[in-house]
């Protein structure tokens, strides 16, 4: 059976860390905005249909300098977010029709197409899927002004999106989620709430360490680096 898939990229936060006058997602990136990298990601993957979250404020301007500018064709739907990011992504999934979603902030922007489609191919084998990193330096529990204990760090990941899973499960999940007094909870992501309302083990599967999250300006460097060494 075929299997549809729906990507919802969240482009709906203020990027408060960002210290910009303008959102960090229409922030540039070369002469591009940041947004416009994933979509472009999942236009040239599996993915058979794109929702766009932003803010109602900013609306009209993704969809005519951004969707139809770049004419990405399989963006379906551009809806407004929540005040929260479990309220963004729960507008996506109201109006996604795939089989699958993959859910993607896109503040990465360096998502590249084979990490989306493994995303695809691993959610059809295990029905909850999140690419995740090895953490690199060493890790430590911070004792007030002083050093605590250091963690193993072959424990710990660094979780990525797109974080993917069967629709009809992350959307049972979320309404499960509303009918609680969810917001004690502390949850900071999709398979959180997956694990927490759901009896679904959510798999592990290898990311990306250029797959970053731009959150300050500097990461913006960053990701310059990358493009400048994808382009030779």
């Amino acid at each position: 059976m075929i299997m549809k898939s729906t990507a919802i990229i969240l482009a709906a936060g203020s990027g408060k860390r960002f210290n910009a006058k303008k959102k960090k997602q229409f922030a540039k990136l070369y002469d591009k905005p940041l947004l416009y990298y994933s979509p472009k990601a999942f236009s040239e993957s599996k993915a058979d249909e794109i929702i766009i979250v932003t803010s109602e404020a900013d609306i009209d301007y993704v969809a005519k300098d951004i969707v139809k500018k770049y004419e990405f064709f399989k963006v379906k739907d551009i809806v407004s977010g929540g005040n929260e990011r479990y309220d963004s992504v729960y507008s996506g999934l109201k109006v996604a029709s795939g089989d699958i979603c993959l859910i993607h902030d896109c503040a990465r922007a360096m998502i590249n197409v084979e990490l989306i489609n493994r995303c695809i191919d691993e959610t059809l084998k295990y029905r909850a899927v999140v690419p995740v990193v090895a953490p690199k330096d060493t890790v430590r529990i911070r004792d007030g002004e002083f050093g605590g204990e250091t963690i193993d760090r072959s424990t710990l990941c660094i979780i990525q999106t797109p974080q993917c899973f069967y629709t009809e499960l992350i959307k049972s999940a979320f309404e499960k989620m509303y009918k609680t007094d969810y917001k004690s909870l502390g949850i900071t992501d999709d398979a959180m709430v997956v694990e927490k309302f759901s009896d679904t083990k959510v798999r592990l599967i290898e990311g990306d360490y250029k797959n970053i999250k731009v959150t300050t300006p500097e990461d913006i460097m960053i990701a310059k680096a990358f493009l400048d060494a994808e382009n030779g």
